[in-house]
């Protein structure tokens, strides 16, 4: 479903990411660790097509089809949705009327009730998006957002940043309704990318492999609980001195 070859990517004239390799299968949740700076976020927006990020080199191939060089309004159209780490406050628009906008005329006015539910969220619906919300209103804000949208690939970008213990429960449930969590992974019609520096969400979604990212390289790729469990212990700079250590020695 997702697949991407030997892709680098440039921001401003200077390469960020380095022959970035990954497959994602339908129905599957891969997770993205490492640290700050590392170049996770560029790579979600450089899935979800942003200009600023420049591919100058490699490709990403979605459902079959090369997406390297489609906008970003039409890569939302073939089903890709992403959750920012810090989206923006949108002055003048309703909550309600984004999550309308999302549902695509899939729903009514009791289906946006539903769903602001869910998310706890039912009393932010007439408040402009993002005006005042706290960091976990946010998040959910934004999952509620994806939930109307449905996409076939989610990009999460840091969904447990500045959310606090209460809210990341809250937060797991959503995620885990939208990437169907409850159906068996055939049944699945979307699959996830989740980054994180943490790993705290982890505790609360399950994935099926993980990436280590290392200076805008991928450094190993393996089980994703076994990984947070030795960043957890050693810090990403055992995972940079593990990476260091395997690349070729020269003269």
């Amino acid at each position: 479903m997702l697949e991407i070859r030997n892709l680098s990517v440039a921001v401003e004239g200077r390469e960020i990411l380095h022959d970035i390799n990954m497959t994602i299968q339908n129905g599957e949740t891969h997770v993205l660790f490492g640290p700050n700076g590392a170049g996770k976020s560029t790579l979600l927006m450089t899935i979800m097509g942003f200009p600023k990020y420049r591919v100058t080199r490699g490709s990403i191939i979605f459902k079959g089809k090369d997406i390297t060089n489609l906008s970003v309004d039409e890569r939302a159209r073939m089903g890709i949705g992403m959750s920012f780490q810090r989206p923006p406050v949108v002055r003048g628009v309703k909550t309600r009327d984004i999550v309308a906008a999302c549902l695509k005329g899939r729903g009514d006015g009791k289906e946006i009730e539903k769903l602001a539910e869910m998310a706890d969220l039912a009393d932010f619906l007439d408040r402009d998006i993002n005006y005042g919300f706290s960091g976990g209103e946010i998040k959910r804000s934004e999952l509620m957002q994806l939930l109307a949208q449905r996409p076939e690939l989610t990009l999460l970008d840091e969904p447990e940043s500045g959310v606090d213990l209460v809210n990341i429960a809250l937060i797991g449930r959503l995620i885990n309704e939208l990437l169907q969590k409850n159906c068996p992974i055939p049944e699945r019609r979307c699959m996830g990318l989740i980054i994180t520096h943490t790993g705290h969400i982890l505790d609360y979604v399950n994935a099926r492999t993980g990436y280590v990212l290392c200076d805008g390289t991928i450094g190993c790729v393996g089980d994703p609980h076994e990984m947070l469990a030795t960043i957890r212990e050693k810090g990403y700079n055992e995972c940079i001195k593990c990476y260091l250590g395997r690349l070729p020695k020269h003269d």
